[in-house]
């Protein structure tokens, strides 16, 4: 089993529940349709990492806020990136297929560690850099589906065991990406900076 840092512990997650198009912005930039409904996916353990590394020409990342469930409530927060094959998920979206092909892989959850949350959610506040230049930004007014209603969703059909993270979507400005590009993701709460890691890609 793959396993994240949280505070001082390691922990081993049995999935990775990811949320899709819960930001306007990122739903009208890839031209996909506003869904009625919460999308919802999962990652397996065995696409947690904590390296990005080059995967294909078209593969392309997603940053996003991430949780950590424990006792069914969110315990703790970090970053992540959601790697997707764009090419082969167009495929199968276009097939009305599912996408575990092209999110499921192994490696497609590079996940920062984690800490615990402390502080008001609506405060929250992701700023994700490549070399350099600031690349996607989000936080909590921006988001479709707020944090405790993904979470409440998702515990209507699934269990959510502890160490479990959510991933909770992705702002705008997704791209593909290259070796040595270096990537650098800060998560604010309260207006401090509670998550600072960077990434570089090998």
């Amino acid at each position: 089993m793959y396993s994240i840092r949280y505070c001082d512990d390691l922990i081993q997650p049995t999935k990775v529940v990811c949320v899709g198009r819960n930001y306007v912005e990122h739903i009208k930039e890839l031209n996909n349709e506003t869904p009625e409904s919460m999308v919802l996916f999962n990652k397996p353990n065995s696409a947690i990492t904590s390296e990005l590394k080059y995967i294909q020409e078209d593969c392309r990342f997603e940053g996003e806020i991430c949780f950590l469930i424990q006792n069914a409530q969110i315990e703790g927060i970090g970053f992540g990136l959601d790697l997707t094959k764009a090419g082969i998920q167009n495929k199968m979206k276009s097939k009305g297929l599912p996408w575990e092909r092209a999110k499921g892989f192994d490696g497609s959850a590079v996940l920062s560690p984690f800490v615990k949350f402390n502080g008001k959610i609506e405060t929250i506040e992701m700023q994700l850099f490549i070399n350099g230049k600031l690349a996607q930004h989000a936080n909590y007014a921006l988001m479709i589906y707020k944090p405790n209603e993904i979470l409440q969703e998702i515990q209507t059909f699934m269990t959510l065991e502890d160490g479990d993270v959510i991933m909770s979507g992705t702002p705008k400005g997704v791209s593909t990406y290259k070796r040595d590009d270096v990537f650098l993701a800060v998560i604010y709460v309260d207006g401090r900076i509670v998550i600072k890691e960077e990434f570089v890609v090998s």
